[in-house]
Protein backbone atom coordinates (compact mmCIF):
# COMPACT_ATOMS: atom_id res chain seq x y z
CA UNK A 1 0.00 0.00 0.00
CA UNK A 2 1.53 3.25 -1.10
CA UNK A 3 0.91 6.38 0.76
CA UNK A 4 -0.18 9.43 -1.21
CA UNK A 5 1.02 12.85 -0.28
CA UNK A 6 -1.67 15.44 0.23
CA UNK A 7 -2.26 17.97 -2.46
CA UNK A 8 -0.43 21.23 -1.86
CA UNK A 9 -3.08 23.93 -1.76
CA UNK A 10 -3.28 27.35 -0.16
CA UNK A 11 -4.65 27.49 3.35
CA UNK A 12 -8.34 28.12 3.81
CA UNK A 13 -8.84 31.82 4.51
CA UNK A 14 -9.68 32.61 8.07
CA UNK A 15 -13.01 34.42 8.43
CA UNK A 16 -11.42 36.74 10.97
CA UNK A 17 -9.05 38.04 8.30
CA UNK A 18 -11.99 38.86 6.04
CA UNK A 19 -13.86 40.61 8.85
CA UNK A 20 -10.83 42.74 9.71
CA UNK A 21 -10.78 44.13 6.17
CA UNK A 22 -14.44 45.13 6.26
CA UNK A 23 -15.18 48.51 7.82
CA UNK A 24 -17.17 48.56 11.03
CA UNK A 25 -20.57 50.22 11.22
CA UNK A 26 -18.99 53.16 13.05
CA UNK A 27 -16.44 53.55 10.24
CA UNK A 28 -19.14 53.35 7.56
CA UNK A 29 -21.22 56.02 9.30
CA UNK A 30 -18.15 58.24 9.67
CA UNK A 31 -17.35 57.87 5.95
CA UNK A 32 -20.94 58.76 4.99
CA UNK A 33 -20.90 61.78 7.32
CA UNK A 34 -17.66 63.02 5.76
CA UNK A 35 -18.67 62.35 2.15
CA UNK A 36 -21.98 64.19 2.56
CA UNK A 37 -20.42 67.17 4.34
CA UNK A 38 -22.68 66.52 7.33
CA UNK A 39 -19.74 65.92 9.68
CA UNK A 40 -18.41 69.43 9.05
CA UNK A 41 -21.90 70.90 9.59
CA UNK A 42 -22.23 68.98 12.86
CA UNK A 43 -18.80 70.16 14.00
CA UNK A 44 -19.76 73.77 13.25
CA UNK A 45 -23.05 73.35 15.14
CA UNK A 46 -21.15 71.89 18.10
CA UNK A 47 -18.71 74.83 18.11
CA UNK A 48 -21.58 77.33 18.05
CA UNK A 49 -23.50 75.59 20.84
CA UNK A 50 -20.43 75.28 23.06
CA UNK A 51 -19.67 78.99 22.69
CA UNK A 52 -23.32 79.93 23.33
CA UNK A 53 -23.44 77.76 26.48
CA UNK A 54 -20.27 79.28 27.94
CA UNK A 55 -18.46 75.93 27.81
CA UNK A 56 -15.57 77.36 25.78
CA UNK A 57 -15.03 80.13 28.35
CA UNK A 58 -15.10 77.54 31.16
CA UNK A 59 -12.39 75.53 29.40
CA UNK A 60 -10.26 78.65 28.89
CA UNK A 61 -10.60 79.45 32.59
CA UNK A 62 -9.62 75.89 33.55
CA UNK A 63 -6.55 76.11 31.31
CA UNK A 64 -5.50 79.45 32.76
CA UNK A 65 -6.01 78.17 36.30
CA UNK A 66 -3.93 75.06 35.65
CA UNK A 67 -1.14 77.07 33.98
CA UNK A 68 -1.12 79.52 36.88
CA UNK A 69 -0.97 76.66 39.40
CA UNK A 70 1.88 74.78 37.65
CA UNK A 71 3.78 77.75 36.30
CA UNK A 72 4.00 78.77 32.66
CA UNK A 73 7.45 77.27 32.18
CA UNK A 74 6.62 73.98 33.91
CA UNK A 75 3.84 72.79 31.63
CA UNK A 76 3.55 71.46 28.09
CA UNK A 77 0.59 71.49 25.73
CA UNK A 78 0.38 67.71 26.15
CA UNK A 79 0.11 68.13 29.94
CA UNK A 80 -2.67 70.65 29.49
CA UNK A 81 -4.58 68.47 27.01
CA UNK A 82 -4.20 65.43 29.27
CA UNK A 83 -5.67 67.29 32.27
CA UNK A 84 -8.38 69.35 30.53
CA UNK A 85 -9.77 66.84 27.98
CA UNK A 86 -11.59 64.57 30.46
CA UNK A 87 -13.08 67.59 32.24
CA UNK A 88 -14.11 69.14 28.93
CA UNK A 89 -15.82 66.00 27.65
CA UNK A 90 -17.62 65.44 30.94
CA UNK A 91 -18.91 69.01 31.09
CA UNK A 92 -20.54 69.26 27.65
CA UNK A 93 -24.16 70.18 28.42
CA UNK A 94 -26.65 67.34 27.95
CA UNK A 95 -28.98 69.37 25.69
CA UNK A 96 -26.09 69.89 23.25
CA UNK A 97 -25.30 66.17 23.25
CA UNK A 98 -28.98 65.38 22.69
CA UNK A 99 -29.26 67.84 19.81
CA UNK A 100 -26.22 66.39 18.05
CA UNK A 101 -27.41 62.83 18.60
CA UNK A 102 -30.80 63.73 17.12
CA UNK A 103 -29.14 65.30 14.08
CA UNK A 104 -27.05 62.15 13.56
CA UNK A 105 -30.13 59.93 13.88
CA UNK A 106 -31.98 62.10 11.35
CA UNK A 107 -29.04 61.82 8.99
CA UNK A 108 -28.95 58.02 9.36
CA UNK A 109 -32.62 57.58 8.45
CA UNK A 110 -32.55 60.08 5.58
CA UNK A 111 -33.09 58.64 2.11
CA UNK A 112 -29.86 60.23 0.83
CA UNK A 113 -27.82 57.73 2.86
Amino acid sequence: MTRRNSVNRPPTPDTRDEQENEPTLKEIINIKLIESGEKERLMELLRERLVESGWKDEMKALCREYIKKKGRNNITIDDLVHVITPKGRASIPDPIKAELLQRIRTFLVSPTL
